[in-house]
């Protein structure tokens, strides 16, 4: 239950009704009118700001209209006790006990409390690192995003397919699967490694080399290009299990792989071109020098221009090169025309630092294939620095020239990863420091979460009680502490949370969210520890029903939260 949604709906019906007697002229669907949890030191439940909003468009003093909302609220819902006015016009809102049992007893019988339950269709492709040889660090951060906004979104009841494009087309393929050519050289004929520009160093592409060589000890490799096809196969084959190991340890696993080499030999960026052609969105031309070249340095050139700049795009994009032969973004056009095939409503792509300028031009596309009907939205996931004993984390000599996400995973666990890769903004740089991340303390987040799950459970095992226990609640009874306030309050703001990550997939507010309520409740722990009357057991009896409330509803988000996230939860620590 989402009593934010339910309240204020409550007050819109009433303002809608009592719109003459409060002389209200404009309320355009009271856009701007919200419900908040108020700062701490007011000690309410609910915060509106309706006052302030309805004011401004009536030319009426907020506090004047505040007082007369005051005593219409008061006298019309049942579900507010209590209402004081704070600052310019703030109506602060403390819910009655009824009203308060009445959304605990909502949640607690609702496994999925949060959940928006939309169903609507997504493909999501991330990770799609070129196949030339283990992940990277990079892809960690997008590989973690990606994944759990799978889960945010299937968590909110819609269907998502988890989609991985394999780059294992062009130039960059031809050097690597040299590269793996001439470590077969070298194992087979003793032959060296060459000092050749573009060739891959890393060991792993002498241990792709090798399993080759194994599999295939009677096959003579002394011609690179007539064994091109046939190395290319199994190079990528090989690589491809790299990264997907990589993946499967991150707790990470994709439901499509997409080839792009398949996509050329189907042909399929010569129907996109003509797609776009049909619709009048290509055309021959010219393109205008980059930025910084002057028109004595350019070469003009015709070839097929897609009209970007349609779609708002700040230029028109190339189709094809100099040559004529394709380029990437042509194939990349081809790629997104079979997305927009297979009928989702929405596309998403997680994009790695180095693509931010990728967006435009790709989201353009995908509106001229669609006719703007289906939306991409582009999230690029910034980088990662490492550091490890307050010095920048070394680079892998097995990888080549980049940290490896085997590396990282020798450091620090799949949880600690999945956490903190989310604990900030995807459209900032991320510090990841060994040190903080394996402390046991209060400063590493993904413990202090953790960790108020494990006391949870150990209040549950002294007692002997399950987590679908149903709790009955007497109104004339239920008395709380103001710490108990303060902890159930956060508990209402959940679905918030959620409708908010999910709106603008803003994943990190979900672990600061989790971090904010496991601090409060290790703040009520502690307090048995300073004065009884906040003990949880006493003589192996839980003291109060309400202790009973609270734990089931902390760890009824936290299990939902941390299954989003993809962290496990240890009944133990």
């Amino acid at each position: 239950m989402n009593i934010f949604e339910y309240h204020l709906s409550e007050i819109r019906k009433i303002i809608l009704s009592e719109k003459d007697s409060l002389n209200l002229e404009v309320i355009e669907n009271l856009q701007g009118v919200n419900l908040e949890i108020p700062p701490e030191q007011f000690n309410f439940d609910l915060s509106c700001n309706i006052a302030m909003v309805l004011g401004k468009k009536n030319k009426i003093n907020p506090k004047t209209l505040a007082l007369k909302l005051k005593d219409i609220f008061i006298t019309k819902i049942n579900n507010f006790s209590e209402i004081d006015i704070a600052g310019p016009g703030f109506l602060n809102i403390k819910l009655s006990k009824s009203a308060l049992i009445k959304n605990i007893n909502a949640i607690l019988s609702n496994n999925a409390y949060g959940s928006t339950f939309n169903s609507e269709t997504y493909n999501i492709e991330f990770v799609s690192a070129n196949p030339t040889g283990p992940m990277h660090v990079g892809h960690c951060r997008g590989a973690i995003y990606g994944d759990v906004l799978a889960n945010l979104l299937m968590f909110n009841g819609n269907k998502v397919t988890k989609e991985y494009y394999i780059n294992d087309y062009g130039g960059q393929i031809r050097n690597f699967v040299e590269s793996v050519y001439f470590r077969i050289v070298e194992i087979k004929y003793k032959k060296e490694f060459p000092k050749k520009e573009n060739l891959y160093p890393g060991l792993y592409i002498k241990d792709i080399a090798e399993k080759i060589v194994k599999e295939n000890d009677k096959t003579d490799f002394s011609e690179f290009e007539k064994n091109f096809e046939f190395l290319k196969k199994e190079s990528l084959k090989y690589s491809m299990e790299l990264i997907k190991n990589d993946l499967k340890l991150m707790g990470i696993s994709h439901d499509n792989f997409f080839s792009e080499t398949e996509m050329v030999n189907k042909d399929l960026v010569n129907k996109a071109v003509k797609k776009l052609k049909e619709r009048n969105f290509v055309e021959e031309g010219f393109l205008e020098p980059p930025k910084g070249e002057t028109n004595v340095n350019w070469k003009k050139i015709k070839r097929l221009i897609f009209k970007s700049t349609l779609f708002g795009d700040d230029t028109d994009r190339a189709l094809q090169k100099n040559d004529g032969t394709w380029t990437y973004f042509a194939n990349d056009v081809a790629y997104h025309m079979d997305k927009v095939n297979r009928n989702y409503k929405n596309l998403v792509n997680i994009l790695g630092a180095d693509h931010t300028g990728y967006v435009k031009r790709i989201t353009a596309a995908v509106s001229a294939l669609s006719n703007n009907n289906i939306k991409l939205n582009c999230k690029v996931c910034q980088l990662v620095k490492l550091y490890k004993n307050g010095e920048p984390f070394k680079m892998s000599k097995r990888a080549g020239e980049f940290i490896s996400a085997e590396d990282l995973l020798q450091e620090v666990t799949k949880d600690q990863i999945r956490f903190m890769m989310l604990n900030r903004s995807n459209d900032v740089e991320l510090d990841f420091d060994f040190d903080k991340v394996k402390e046991k303390t209060k400063e590493n987040p993904v413990f202090y979460v953790q960790y108020a799950y494990a006391r949870i459970n150990s209040i549950m095992r002294t007692l002997n009680l399950n987590f679908d226990l149903k709790i009955e609640l007497n109104e004339n009874n239920f008395q709380l502490f103001q710490i108990e306030e303060r902890i159930i309050r956060k508990v209402f703001e959940w679905p918030k949370i959620i409708e908010s990550s999910t709106k603008k997939f803003d994943l990190h507010k979900i672990p600061f969210y989790l971090y904010e309520l496991s601090t409060l409740f290790h703040a009520y722990w502690s307090k048995g520890n300073e004065d009884k009357k906040y003990k949880f057991i006493e003589n192996e009896r839980l003291k109060r029903p309400e202790i009973l409330v609270i734990i089931n509803l902390v760890a009824l988000v936290i299990q939902n939260g941390m299954k989003i996230l993809g962290v496990s939860l240890p009944n133990k620590m």
